[in-house]
């Protein structure tokens, strides 16, 4: 049906929840969008997240709703392609038919729609990315869950270099701004130690082209090769290295999927490290994991909890906590507002602190290292001193 613009407006006024669906919002519902990757090289990245997500819509809505509303997500798949996450996010603007965008997947995508999403002052809550320009809080819809890249990187540093003596480090790197800004990172974290790089090599993104890459890094002779990138390029680069002997630690970013990755490297995976941004997602003496757990399984009775996911069940629970504040009359603009005023938001075990000049919630980096049977232990204390 076509309606005039006189009519529609009366229409508006007369059944105000009219007006609100177009923002994803109904007297029972609320429409999240979420734009990620879930096909190609980083695909386990994109479905990681919306699992975990869609366990905290799940488990909230069982047990009624948020004020009446049951909690609804869309994925859309970008290929963790830039251009085409911009062409995607641009349709969930101008349809008007989500209240905001979650857990987007990467920095090249992100750098491409944050701005979309930004000048329509559309919420975009917990990108699965630890890149710098998303902590500037004065574009007032950005609300980061994870540390950053940079927190990451000096972790890695610390450890390899204060802890374990380490003086050559070389690194791979996806030649793009998500690969960039870890390099910037490791450069900042050895310049502090009066160090340089050893070697870097490069990959393009959504290949796995690491061959030269891994030429030009051998003849550094490196203790230690730090990687940022997905999880198939780095399997790559650690199985060739692993035939082509050579010695090194290799050190990973959260990012590259650590599920994906101990996956696809299999027997050659035992003592990779890969730095993470939230707990254990095993470990269920804390009560965050221990809900997720069931969460994941109530949603999913196949799926195996796993660090992504679990950083996707914690940005949904922060969302579902912005709807909470907002109450019943609901609005995207009330509900950019609720998130606003979240400063701690204790979901036991993880706190997530925000504040007026912050809007990262939270600061922690844990190293662990893949064992001989495909799992992950805990770097201890013990081994970094």
């Amino acid at each position: 049906m076509n309606f005039t613009k006189p009519l529609f407006a009366t229409l508006l006024m007369a059944f105000p929840h009219f007006a609100a669906a177009e923002q994803g919002i109904t007297d029972d519902s609320v429409t999240f969008a979420q734009v990620a990757a879930f096909e190609g090289p980083a695909a386990a990245l994109g479905t990681g997240m919306r699992l975990g997500i869609t366990a905290a819509f799940e488990e909230v809505n069982a047990a009624g709703g948020v004020h009446g509303r049951t909690v609804q997500l869309d994925a859309m798949d970008d290929g963790y392609e830039p251009d085409r996450s911009a062409a995607l996010v641009k349709t969930v603007v101008d349809e008007n038919n989500h209240i905001g965008l979650i857990g987007p997947v990467g920095t090249p995508t992100t750098s491409a729609t944050q701005p979309i999403a930004s000048a329509a002052n559309m919420p975009f809550i917990g990108p699965f990315t630890g890149a710098g320009f998303l902590r500037d809080a004065s574009h007032g819809n950005i609300f980061n869950v994870r540390a950053t890249y940079h927190a990451e990187t000096e972790a890695w540093i610390d450890y390899l270099v204060d802890q374990q003596g380490m003086e050559s480090i070389a690194i791979l790197y996806q030649d793009d701004g998500f690969g960039r800004v870890g390099l910037a990172g490791v450069n900042a974290a050895l310049e502090k130690r009066n160090m340089t790089l050893a070697a870097e090599g490069t990959y393009t993104r959504n290949t796995t082209a690491v061959k030269k890459a891994l030429l030009s890094i051998r003849k550094a002779k490196p203790d230690a090769v730090v990687m940022v990138g997905a999880y198939k390029p780095v399997a790559e680069f650690i199985k060739l290295s692993r035939k082509m002997k050579i010695d090194a630690t290799f050190v990973n970013i959260s990012f590259v999927g650590s599920d994906a990755l101990a996956q696809e490297l299999g027997d050659a995976g035992e003592g990779v490290i890969i730095s993470q941004v939230v707990p254990l997602p095993w470990d269920a003496s804390v009560p965050i994991v221990a809900q997720y757990t069931k969460a994941l399984a109530a949603a999913d009775a196949s799926a195996k909890p796993g660090f992504v996911s679990l950083e996707g069940y914690i940005v949904g629970r922060l969302a579902i906590e912005g709807l909470e504040a907002a109450g019943k009359e609901l609005t995207r603009e009330s509900y950019l507002q609720a998130l606003s005023t979240l400063t701690t938001v204790d979901l036991g075990g993880v706190t997530m602190t925000f504040g007026s000049d912050d809007n990262q919630g939270m600061d922690d980096v844990f190293m662990t290292r893949i064992t001989a049977d495909g799992g992950f232990e805990p770097i201890s204390p013990a081994e970094e001193s």
